[in-house]
């Protein structure tokens, strides 16, 4: 019958970085090695330096034998999230496409003086074409 682990994501993990309390990735499981960083032969410091990423390369480099691997597992808490981080969505309003009328009228509240400036010549025009009949 399967286990069921708990899942962490990597920035979960890497919240996890200080002497009093430490996780390390290696091979898509964590495991809370805090209790270990004194009794670990390569020091503290290889251990905290291994936090926030995935150690497998550096675990793996360093030719760790069958006893260390088996040890792990007395420090294994979970396993890291294989779905990948959705980004959230960033929604953006397109411009609508105002039709000339539109355009028009709000050039014309804008520029309101040439409007006004052709109203007025169109009334001295016709007062004057009236005056002359």
């Amino acid at each position: 019958m399967p286990t069921l682990t708990k899942l962490y994501s990597m920035e979960e993990a890497a919240l996890h970085n200080t002497p009093d309390d430490c996780w390390v990735v290696v091979d898509g499981k964590i495991y809370d090695v805090t209790k270990y960083l004194e009794d670990h032969p390569g020091g503290a410091d290889v251990l905290l330096e291994a936090t926030g990423k995935d150690a497998t390369e550096e675990f793996d480099d360093a030719g760790h034998s069958k006893s260390a691997k088996e040890l792990m597992q007395d420090y294994f808490i979970g396993e890291l999230d294989p779905t990948p981080e959705i980004p959230e969505m960033e929604v953006f309003r397109k411009e609508q496409d105002t039709g000339f009328a539109s355009k028009l009228m709000d050039n014309v509240v804008q520029y309101w003086a040439i409007p006004a400036a052709v109203i007025g010549i169109s009334a001295v025009v016709a007062i004057l074409y009236a005056r002359r009949k």
